[in-house]
């Protein structure tokens, strides 16, 4: 069986972007790419800082409720649904409940081919990524870095503190 589906679990900063896009050069054909940061970025407004919804605390952290969790199901299958039509995928998210995260994909990815992949960082590169960036919370680099990883398993890791993306993402593709 061909890989369908390539999941990138890492904390925020750690370079899964940047994968991502290095991927979509060096693998054969087109792959579509979906974030959970453009499934945030969709939601409505009200929805960002409510209880239902998604909050950001100032330390980094991150709490979500029930319409968020309703939400998200759908989106993810949602991209499961694409994959079966024949769509390749790549999936960047941030498993911030740890094993339940990749279960919750597991089972909507079932029956389909899927290539697990944990994007490690350092914490204290990652968070310097994070203030370069400008866009995120400060702390949720340092905050997620391990605990996104704490008892989920991998075919694959790789580790962006000093490797470029483009090596990242040709150590994935010789893995697809």
């Amino acid at each position: 069986m061909t890989t369908q589906v390539i999941v990138l679990n890492g904390g925020s900063s750690s370079g899964k972007s940047g994968i991502v896009r290095c991927l979509q050069e060096v693998l054969p054909g087109p792959w579509l790419a979906f974030g959970v940061d453009s499934f945030v970025d969709a939601l409505p407004a009200k929805m960002q800082g409510s209880d239902g919804g998604i909050s950001f605390a100032a330390d980094g952290g991150v709490s979500v409720g029930a319409e968020f969790r309703a939400l998200d199901a759908a989106w993810t299958e949602g991209i499961a649904a694409m994959a079966r039509a024949g769509a390749r995928i790549i999936v960047d998210d941030v498993f911030l409940g740890g094993p339940h995260s990749r279960q919750r994909w597991q089972k909507a990815l079932d029956g389909l081919d899927v290539l697990w992949v944990g994007v490690r960082c350092d914490s204290a590169v990652a968070a310097g990524r994070e203030i370069a960036r400008g866009d995120r919370v400060r702390g949720m680099a340092a905050s997620q870095a391990h605990l996104v990883h704490e008892g989920v398993s991998y075919d694959l890791e790789v580790d962006t503190t000093h490797a470029e993306s483009l090596v990242c993402a040709r150590t994935i593709a010789a893995h697809v």
